[in-house]
């Protein structure tokens, strides 16, 4: 039995892996690179090629986990895709998007270049195109949480919720292999306890083998009050100077948690009833499957959604979708919330509304989610003074702000308390989805504290499990 690690080593994004066991190969997630300085992998084939895995597990459809399916499709890769009911409903809007956004950007890159008679970095081409989406919705198998499932006659797999988005999972594998069975669990990202709308990431307690996130592993979420009181904080300073609060959203999750704060901001009389703009298609098709999977909601939600009030929905919300509607929010002259996507402002249509306001003082950057290190969302949160957006640097004059409490990932506390409740310990804990510096500090600690047996893997390495 052999694990290759394909991707999130040593860095956030990317994630995936893959298992060798009796001459099959099993794929675990296959995400998108984001950060900047990994974004060539994305054109690399896959160093498993693709014709040989036999199937693949999904844990979630956040792009940098399930980004590179089409492609992977394309280049041969034709076997079932396991996931959940909610995660199914997801995944083609989320690639369609995906693959629209790609089209869109290189489109503009190649008008660009041949305006500036340069050549970029990267080929001007999508990674895939929306008929490469097409080729993988057949492929798609909903499986439900707790039920265990024949991948391989020596493989089963189960999922677990892992509280981090609707729908995701982490995955335990069963797998015999000698007249021996052996567990391996890979955490998937492990949301934070007592969030809203979802439910809490589940306890697992048996692994030989763990392959772990670490994202936050090296530091605390900040308390810095409640969700909707630096919300409200934030707009009402801002309407003070007659600006326009700008947030950079993912449009899974972090997008409809947002709408039930500002539900509930707006009807409190906490923050005045002013235009707000849900400007991302996406986030138009996944409010519309949330509302479909209530039976995956925690209990508060559940009760929400029977009282009079929709939790997802208050005036002044306005849900846009077409070019045309987003591209007349630059009229709007009075303060206002603009929320758009991609949540690191990589790519999208956040990148047009930063162009229009980032160089205005009285308007607000408002970041709600983790910012990848070399993502425009990272460089403008950091402090720089300039951010290059569609190939222009422009002035860095609005304020910089930014909400604690609503990141999808548990912390450095959240991580250990999962962690910790394995029993008896994992042979071996693989820590992979943090950047470098953040995986080995976590490792370090659970190796010296905690005594578990860790490794930080390095891209494209393959550990023998014995």
């Amino acid at each position: 039995m052999k694990l290759h690690f394909l991707g999130a080593n040593r860095q956030v994004t990317g994630s995936r892996y893959c298992l060798e066991t009796e001459g099959r190969e099993l794929l675990i997630d296959c995400g998108l690179f984001q950060e900047r300085q990994f974004q060539d992998r994305n054109w690399d084939p896959c160093p498993i090629p693709a014709e040989r895995v036999d199937a693949m597990l999904l844990t979630h459809v956040h792009i940098d986990h399930s980004g590179l399916i089409p492609r992977f499709v394309r280049e041969g890769f034709a076997g079932p895709i396991h996931c959940t009911r909610p995660t199914a409903a997801l995944v083609e809007i989320m690639l369609r998007d995906a693959a629209k956004i790609q089209t869109e950007d290189a489109d503009y890159k190649k008008k660009r270049h041949a305006r500036e008679n340069r050549r970029g970095r990267f080929a001007p081409e999508p990674l895939y195109v929306d008929e490469d989406v097409d080729r993988c919705v057949p492929l798609f198998r909903e499986v439900h949480y707790n039920q265990p499932q024949q991948i391989f006659p020596n493989v089963r797999a189960i999922f677990h919720d892992a509280g981090h988005i609707l729908g995701s999972a982490m995955i335990t594998l069963e797998v015999t292999e000698n007249g021996q069975m052996k567990r391996l669990v890979f955490s998937g990202d492990i949301g934070q306890w007592n969030k809203p709308i979802i439910q809490d990431p589940t306890l697992l307690v048996q692994a030989d083998y763990l392959v772990m996130e670490t994202t936050y592993g090296d530091r605390l979420h900040p308390d810095a009050g409640d969700v909707e009181s630096q919300l409200a904080d934030v707009i009402n300073t801002t309407i003070g100077r007659g600006g326009k609060v700008i947030i950079p959203t993912f449009a899974l999750e972090r997008a409809q948690e947002l709408m039930y704060h500002f539900a509930r901001l707006v009807r409190a009389n906490r923050i005045p009833n002013i235009k707000v703009f849900m400007d991302s298609p996406m986030a138009v098709d996944v409010t519309a499957v949330f509302e479909r999977f209530r039976e995956y909601y925690d209990d508060e939600m559940r009760a929400l959604i029977t009282g009079p009030e929709p939790p997802l929905r208050f005036p002044g919300l306005t849900m846009v979708r077409s070019t045309a509607e987003s591209k007349k929010i630059n009229e709007v002259r009075e303060p206002c919330v603009i929320m758009a996507s991609a949540g690191m402002c990589n790519a999208g249509r956040i990148k047009h509304h930063l162009r229009q306001n980032i160089s205005n003082p009285a308007n607000t950057i408002l970041f709600v989610g983790h910012q990848s290190y070399g993502t425009l969302g990272h460089h403008i949160l950091s402090g720089a003074p300039f951010a290059r957006i569609h190939g222009q640097d422009f002035r860095v004059a609005a304020k910089i702000a930014q909400v604690y409490g609503l990141s999808g990932h548990a912390d450095r506390n959240g991580l250990l308390k999962w962690l910790t409740h394995f029993e008896p310990k994992p042979k071996r804990v693989f820590f992979t989805h943090g950047e470098e510096a953040v995986a080995l500090a976590f490792a370090e600690h659970a190796e010296k504290q905690l005594g578990h047996h860790t490794y930080v893997p390095h891209y494209q390495e393959a550990v023998e499990l014995t």
